[in-house]
């Protein structure tokens, strides 16, 4: 199994409904576009990622939504050394089709009272569902590390909640530590990378909002 050396993950850059929640009213999420400053994060990014890939083979997997194929663009990866897939199961969680804003900021209160995890949106999806999409995603990566001349590095472009659950999924972490932690930020780099005892670390971790409150022992 040629397992990658780095899994990197990223959010994408700043985007039309990161500044105004009303947009969603009037555009569909997955077309939301980056904004100018969304454009120059992804570009940041991609300094460092070139930095980072240098020559290397790179095994993109990009969600479907519009902001996250103009991330991936800005990064001027060289298209040479690169396999880009569209994956849908990277997607952001889905809130509903057209979205009032009263309503969803309405629905965000309850969700932070009942918990992200678990909260459904009344048209769309709980955090557990994002999880349940992106463990499948995850079974088929790992499916494709058993090809011998797999790429040393793997790139994802998706979405914040995305990140986090990956990487709740990978590690095993336990809801109670999921919901104790904040989204990156636009643009924001999390990496993990393969060590000489054969498990991979997470080269830096999310930012807390409170401590864990789990229910029972786990371990």
């Amino acid at each position: 199994m040629a397992r990658p050396r780095r899994i990197v993950l990223v959010r994408h850059g700043e985007s039309t409904g990161n500044i105004d929640d009303s947009v969603y009213e009037r555009e569909p999420d997955h077309a939301l576009a980056l904004t100018e400053r969304g454009r120059r994060q992804a570009e940041e990014t991609g300094t460092q990622l070139r930095e980072l890939f240098g020559r290397e083979r790179v095994s993109v997997y990009v969600s479907p939504y519009r902001r996250t194929h103009e991330t991936l663009h800005a990064f001027h990866l060289d298209p040479e050394r690169i396999r880009v897939r569209e994956e849908p199961r990277l997607r952001e969680q889905d809130w509903g089709n057209w979205q009032d804003r009263d309503d969803v900021r309405l629905q965000k209160a309850y969700r932070d009272a009942y918990g992200h995890f678990f909260y459904r949106f009344a048209q769309g999806e709980s955090g557990a569902d994002v999880y349940d999409r992106v463990g499948g995603f995850l079974e088929s990566l790992f499916r494709s590390f058993e090809a011998p001349d797999h790429p040393p590095n793997v790139l994802i472009v998706t979405h914040g909640l995305a990140m986090r659950l990956f990487c709740m999924r990978w590690f095993h972490w336990t809801v109670a530590e999921f919901e104790s932690l904040s989204n990156p930020g636009n643009g924001e780099v999390r990496m993990l990378v393969l060590g000489d005892d054969g498990k991979y670390v997470l080269d830096r971790p999310f930012e807390r909002w409170r401590d864990p409150e789990p229910y029972g022992i786990t371990g």
